[in-house]
């Protein structure tokens, strides 16, 4: 169902959402907001996706998806090898 709620914009920019579409979407005070633009013309104000959900496969890689204790594994192993190389390097000094 649309609903539509008057407002006004303040010296400072800012806009107050009405109480009662506060309420109808769950906003709380101090609750981040997003203002969507489309076509020159605001078209909404959502609240945000989480960080995670937002960025969630934007990285794709090539290999496959590694469990949790291989991850572990590998950065141990990286750990390892730089304790090495760092080891190496005190030696030749």
């Amino acid at each position: 169902m649309k609903r539509r709620y008057r407002s006004k914009i303040t010296r400072k920019g800012q806009i107050t959402i009405a109480a009662q579409a506060r309420r109808d979407v769950g906003l709380n005070i101090g609750d981040p907001v997003d203002v969507v633009v489309e076509d020159g013309r605001i078209v909404g104000v959502e609240r945000p996706e989480s960080w995670a959900k937002r960025t969630a496969g934007i990285f794709k890689g090539t290999g496959s998806v590694l469990t949790a204790e291989e991850l572990r594994d590998a950065a141990e192993e990286a750990i390892v090898e730089d304790v090495m190389e760092r080891a190496k390097k005190q030696q030749a000094y």
